[in-house]
């Protein structure tokens, strides 16, 4: 709703005194409609600057917002949206579309986009800013206006019609680079550059900016997707009885190296991925007397300790006996109830990646093998299993894959299978 120009009245500037609480003593006041308004300010200066806009924009005859106060031609313009606002927006616009993992990889994404769009004298961001973005990005909560990090971000953000080519390339370069000053894992950088990307077009996409923003990819780059599938070397996987060997080293006097050794020994028995090891429950497992056993994988470790649904959706693993005995001799010793994590810390907090790595680093060196991640040890129940002639069917559900991903991934262990596949040819083409 609008007023006319002559029911607007501007008054004259007011001094409270300054105090602690008071850091802007000059206030301009004015009415609209009869309504009151007013702003304070730090200097007399610009309460004086804004006041004569006031009164201009009154005596040129220009409307005011009886909401706001001010003339609607000072409204601001889709443009006029700070960076850190808009990315806030487009969260909201895809949240209620996106899987659980995939918003926590958002936010995460954005989290270290948002800081890189402040102007260039802008001073350095507070230390928990990240964990503030971390907690307020996603739709479901709200920022505190008076928090450090809110003001550090209300007062440095660029407006989004302010992003440029120039803006945009350098905020890119810093996105991709790791803290140490050297480059992100591919992976991680493309989930990052999409997400980025995604977020300023959409700007695009609603006219808020007139073209896209982001700098074409430097000359000598193929601009089309690329199609292949990183191979992995499984020569460099250990044999059964050297991860066996390996995972038994885990054990040591330390408290939870028993835990580790558990946990490794489920991501190499059961082909798990360690976020879906770290949320297993009792209920997940049926553990027999003797024979395979079976858990169920549905849950996993999606972002901060948040559990949610595996990768790629639920699924049943049979267990070797092996796997079986460790487990049942775990939860028999701990007398764990149905709901509780079966692998937790003596605070009952989930175990940290770290420590986990440094028990199976541990490990490796004591049994004279050569370092591998806690992830190679699913590459290697994979392995183990085509080695074995285990169907390709069979072995993708079990890992929850698809049969080409398996393949595609996979294809070193089928490589001996050459001479097996020739002679079996051999006798079909001799009758």
């Amino acid at each position: 709703m609008t007023m006319p120009f002559q029911q607007v009245q501007v008054f004259g500037i007011q001094n409270r005194p300054l105090s602690e609480r008071t850091k802007r003593p000059w206030i301009v006041r004015w009415a609209v409609g009869g309504k009151q308004h007013s702003r304070s300010f730090r200097t007399k200066t610009e309460g004086e600057r804004y006041r004569s806009l006031l009164s201009h924009a009154k005596t040129t005859g220009e409307v005011f917002d009886e909401l706001t106060g001010e003339p609607l031609a000072w409204r601001p313009g889709p443009g006029d949206v700070q960076a850190h606002a808009w990315v806030r927006r487009w969260l909201a616009e895809e949240w209620p579309e996106w899987a659980p993992r995939t918003r926590a990889s958002a936010v995460e994404a954005l989290a270290r986009f948002v800081p890189l769009m402040v102007v260039l004298e802008a001073p350095l961001p507070p230390p928990d800013l990240r964990r503030h973005l971390f907690a307020t990005l996603p739709p479901t909560s709200v920022p505190v206006p008076d928090d450090p990090a809110e003001k550090w971000l209300e007062r440095w953000c660029l407006k989004i019609g302010q992003l440029n080519r120039q803006v945009l390339a350098m905020a890119e370069r810093r996105l991709l680079t790791a803290g140490d000053g050297g480059a992100l894992a591919a992976s991680t950088a493309s989930r990052y550059r999409k997400v980025a990307h995604a977020c300023i077009r959409r700007a695009v996409d609603l006219e808020i900016l007139a073209a896209d923003p982001w700098p074409p990819r430097p000359r000598g780059r193929s601009q089309r997707k690329a199609t292949r599938t990183k191979q992995l070397d499984v020569r460099r996987l250990p044999e059964p009885k050297a991860m066996a060997k390996a995972i038994e080293a885990i054990a040591s006097h330390q408290p939870g190296s028993l835990k580790y050794r558990s946990m490794t020994a489920v991501v190499y028995y059961a082909g798990l991925r360690p976020s879906e090891v770290v949320m297993l429950r009792p209920r997940a497992l049926q553990l027999p007397e003797e024979g395979w056993g079976r858990l169920d994988v549905i849950e996993a470790d999606v972002s901060f300790d948040e559990p949610g649904e595996p990768k790629t959706g639920p699924r049943s693993v049979p267990i070797p006996p092996v796997l079986v005995s460790m487990l049942k001799m775990w939860v028999d010793d701990r007398a764990l109830g149905p709901e509780e994590l079966l692998f937790r810390t003596r605070n009952g907090k989930l175990p940290t990646r770290s420590n986990w790595s440094r028990a199976w680093q541990r490990a490796l060196r004591e049994t004279g093998m050569a370092p591998l991640r806690i992830y190679d040890c699913r590459h290697a129940a994979a392995t183990t299993w085509l080695k074995a002639g285990a169907p390709l069917g069979e072995v993708a559900r079990r890992l929850g894959h698809s049969v080409e991903t398996l393949v595609s991934t996979y294809v070193g262990a089928l490589a001996e299978d050459e001479t097996l596949a020739n002679d079996r040819i051999a006798k079909v083409l001799a009758g």
